[in-house]
């Protein structure tokens, strides 16, 4: 039976195990014969995880908020065209660990970026493409912050923002989620792994009918 690709993307703050759900829904979907590509944010595609290491390596300050704006922007046009929408054409189901709302959300909420601004760069980027199911992976500042810092080997520049910036990055994904509740399920994160896994599954049989 031939299967119809889907565009999913997680979505949250620091800390909150975007990727490792992603981790484990791609493995989900993989084992019910679904052809599956899980990627991310900045990244994706060489050119744009050349952009990322401009973005989340460094000083919290080394970029104007309009210029990292359009670093992630510039990044996630090519990711769409060089991996997303080849992928979709092929009727594979992309999983995304971040993508538009993380824009919206980091620069716009977070750092001050007139919304309206980032809304038009991201159409540039995108154009008429949206995930079908976002997953926003919700956990406390302090919480999320604390199982960061854990993490080995992983990049620290907007960890090392400060706390209001965090508090306003929360704050901008759940109203990112009210405004569009067709799309974005909020999924509480403070839970174990496995736990927060099944609450994505409930939530992908729901707005998708996927039985996994």
């Amino acid at each position: 039976m031939k299967v119809t690709g889907r565009f999913i993307s997680f979505e949250g703050g620091e800390g909150a195990g975007k990727s490792t759900q992603v981790r484990l829904l791609a493995e989900a979907l993989g084992r019910s014969g679904r052809d599956v590509v899980a990627t991310r944010e900045p990244g994706g595609a060489p050119g744009a995880e050349a952009v990322r290491a401009l973005l989340v390596e460094g000083d919290p300050d080394r970029w104007e908020p309009l210029t990292e704006t359009l670093l992630h922007v510039a990044a996630r046009h090519e990711h769409v065209r060089r991996l997303i929408v080849p992928a979709l054409a092929r009727n594979a189901w992309v999983i995304s660990d971040r993508f538009a709302d993380s824009t919206m959300a980091y620069q716009g909420y977070g750092l001050g970026v007139d919304r309206a601004v980032v809304s038009k760069l991201n159409q540039f980027a995108v154009g008429t493409l949206r995930p079908d199911v976002t997953f926003m992976l919700d956990i406390s500042v302090e919480d999320g912050l604390a199982r960061a810092s854990r993490r080995v080997g992983f990049e620290t520049r907007y960890e090392r923002m400060g706390r209001a910036f965090h508090a306003r990055l929360r704050a901008g994904f759940l109203d990112i989620a009210a405004h569009e509740p067709d799309r974005c399920a909020v999924v509480p994160a403070a839970g174990g792994i496995d736990q927060v896994h099944g609450l994505i599954k409930q939530a992908l049989a729901r707005r998708l009918g996927v039985q996994l």
